[in-house]
């Protein structure tokens, strides 16, 4: 199935770039292609209109992160250069700026196309790469993030410093940071980024943060750095904390950009920090389209990483900061201002799908409690808006259809599919009927449910009243149950395709889909998210186990055949639902937390008292009263444990730990480890053995 990124638009919106991802089952691989696509292409037909859309990249060989000129006549985008002979351009006049052939092949560079015609021009050469490109207002110039060294801050030293630690044979990792390692990644080599301008013209390389140490990371946010519309300043979120980051803190600075041939010190210009007093984060800073405010993101609750984002304005000419979205219950992320420059427009999540906000700055300001975002499009699930003219351009998805390139106008109206990529294997696959449902969860909470049925299964009417009374509408013959549990825990089972666990191909299998937004979950308000805090096991197990009644109950689904499935938190949920019951015949744990304690080897660990209930030096009462290794005597049910070795937030150790102890108790169980893969299935034969194992494991003993 090709996979559809977001579309990016042209300055004047007539068209837009997109990457699209294809994989190949011989190569193990994806290949990243870049196409252009007119917005005239409206309700396009296979294959994303092959008639108006054309490819820009060659199929080959990988390209991605497209940006366009102001002008709209080139693209910048990234590519690693493997074989490339040479490069067309002015000669480089500072270290680090592309020579013929690539010293540096391994890695992405950065490559601008002209639209008109000609081959992509590679304009980098750096030891560590790119990453984020940016052009400046003007055209002349183009930011971007790209890696140095810790103990050699320079391009040159950095470059010897990368083939030594190629070379050197001891690959020990040493460190007294208490934020060393990342997902999939160790930061003990003392790798960290800083922004760069390249001047196209004089091909000159500024590093605007010469001495910077901090860690960038996004949180979340489309926005990592902005650059002002006079192109003096920019915007970025970087760590605020100091190694060795005990805790990790995030905050937003601004950081002067020198005149195009000014020279700059050793130094850089002034780092200034604009994070709030009381705020603990702050994330996804963007300028007004006038360069009077800068609009960012800020949390404020220590220890919940769900805490909801709050949109801040800062006034650049009296300094003043205002937040303008505290009394609203929403999480604003990705904001991003209208032509007009008085409205900002963001994403959040509202009951299990994305929406699109808008925000009028000068009300907002003036009331901020009075003045609430309102809403303009409801997903499915919608990727981060992009505006350009008059319109917002969007990838969106389903939870019965992959994500496609959409736009609709600044109102919510005229909404458009511009590409259908997907149309043409989606043609050949049956669907499955689906319905969403409210029942009685936890504490008397209203919880929400998504149910997926098999192809050729009709709605049972779940969610109406009447059908449920007169028992209409129910499937020929009840179906085994397979619970499909999120991770998280702050996230949610929306309306929104997802790789990894695809409701469509589980039901495919013949099973009953049931997608369960417990306590804890996002988009019904901070409060329902944070409920959870301290309790993991609580309310979570209380909703899937009502989820269950309820469609019991209603003769939708056969008891004696039913199974819990989840990864990362869904996994810990999936392990404690089995130490406190044995109704399930069988369990898949993916990546899945099994024991709080051992779960401190993962590679953040700040906020875990809060999450978890306790310490291991205090309250270890609180901490294994929803443990599941406490609870272990309660195990029963037959587990299929999956884990990749690189997995470093949630560390594979754990799920040999759960399947050793089912072992040694005689329970059925089946392990498999992928030593090539993180917290995520990626590779293309490994996603296809896990869909292999784990349907494997439901057939045996869910099929009659």
């Amino acid at each position: 199935m090709p996979r559809v990124s977001s579309p990016v638009p042209s300055p004047d919106g007539t068209r837009f770039v997109v990457p699209v991802t294809t994989y190949s089952m011989e190569t193990n691989q994806g290949t990243n292609r870049l196409w252009l696509v007119p917005t005239s292409a409206a309700d396009a037909g296979a294959g994303g209109a092959a008639d108006k859309a054309r490819p820009l990249t060659p199929e080959d060989r990988s390209s991605s992160a497209p940006v366009w000129s102001p002008d709209g006549g080139r693209i910048a985008f990234l590519r690693k250069p493997g074989g490339d002979k040479g490069d067309a351009g002015a000669p480089a006049t500072r270290p680090g700026v592309a020579k013929p052939g690539p010293k540096f092949p391994d890695v992405p560079q950065l490559y601008l196309l002209d639209l008109e015609g000609g081959e992509a021009e590679r304009v980098t050469d750096l030891p560590l790469g790119v990453s984020y490109v940016k052009w400046f207002p003007d055209g002349k110039r183009i930011a971007f993030l790209s890696g140095v060294y810790r103990d050699a801050l320079n391009l040159e030293d950095t470059a010897k410093r990368a083939q030594q630690v190629k070379e050197d044979p001891v690959k020990a990792h040493v460190t007294e940071d208490r934020f060393y390692r990342y997902w999939d990644t160790w930061l003990t080599d003392g790798r960290i980024s800083h922004l760069f301008v390249l001047d196209l013209e004089t091909r000159e390389l500024v590093d605007l943060i010469p001495e910077s140490t901090a860690i960038f990371e996004d949180l979340d946010g489309s926005n990592l750095y902005d650059i002002a519309p006079d192109g003096k300043e920019i915007v970025f979120g970087a760590t605020r904390s100091e190694p060795p980051h005990d805790p990790v803190l995030f905050g937003v600075f601004t950081v002067p950009v020198p005149a195009r041939g000014e020279r700059v010190g050793k130094r850089g210009g002034k780092i200034s920090e604009l994070t709030p007093k009381n705020a603990v984060d702050a994330m996804d800073a963007v300028y007004s389209p006038d360069g009077r405010w800068i609009v960012f993101g800020i949390q404020k609750d220590f220890g919940f990483y769900a805490d909801k984002h709050r949109l801040v304005a800062h006034d650049r000419k009296t300094k003043k900061q205002t937040v303008l979205t505290e009394a609203w219950d929403g999480s604003a992320s990705n904001p991003t201002f209208g032509p007009d420059g008085k409205s900002i427009y963001f994403t959040a999540e509202i009951d299990a799908r994305s929406a699109f906000w808008v925000l009028d700055l000068q009300r907002a300001l003036a009331d901020p409690d009075g003045n609430p975002p309102c809403e303009v499009l409801r997903g499915g699930t919608l990727s981060a808006p992009k505006i350009a003219g008059g319109r917002i351009f969007y990838g969106m998805s389903t939870v019965v259809s992959p994500p496609e390139a959409w736009s609709v106008d600044l109102t919510g109206k005229n909404r458009r599919q511009h590409t259908a990529f997907t149309r043409p294997i989606m043609d050949r696959i049956q669907s499955s009927e689906h319905e969403e449902v409210y029942f009685t969860g936890a504490e008397g909470h209203s919880v929400h449910m998504t149910l997926v049925y098999p192809p050729g299964y009709a709605s049972a009417g779940l969610a109406d009243s009447k059908k449920q009374r007169s028992g209409s509408g129910k499937p020929p013959k009840k179906l085994p149950l397979v619970h499909m549990i999120h991770g998280g825990p702050h996230g949610v089972f929306g309306d929104g395709w997802h790789w990894r666990w695809c409701a469509l191909a589980f039901a495919a299998r013949g099973y009953a889909c049931a997608l369960v937004n417990f306590h804890g979950s996002t988009s019904w308000g901070q409060e329902f998210c944070a409920s959870i805090l301290g309790r993991w096991g609580d309310q979570p197990y209380v909703d899937v186990m009502a989820a269950t009644d309820f469609l019991v109950d209603r003769g939708v689904v056969d008891p004696k055949r039913m199974a819990i499935s989840g990864g990362s938190y869904g996994g810990y949920l999936v392990s404690w639902i089995c130490s406190q019951t044995d109704r399930f015949r069988c369990a898949v744990n993916h990546a899945g937390v099994c024991d709080f304690q051992t779960q401190y080897a993962s590679d953040f660990t700040q906020g875990r008292a809060r999450a978890m209930g306790g310490e291991p030096w205090d309250n270890i009462e609180g901490m294994d009263r929803y443990n599941p290794m406490r609870h272990a005597r309660g195990f029963r049910t037959p587990m299929l444990v999956v884990h990749g070795e690189l997995d470093y937030r949630v560390p594979y150790v754990q799920g040999i730990e759960i399947y050793n102890v089912h072992k040694a108790m005689g329970i059925p169980a089946r392990l498999v480890i992928y030593p090539d893969e993180n917290h995520w299935i990626l590779k293309p034969r490994n996603s296809a053995h896990w869909y292999g194992e784990v349907f494997g494991w439901f057939d045996r003993w869910l099929k009659r």
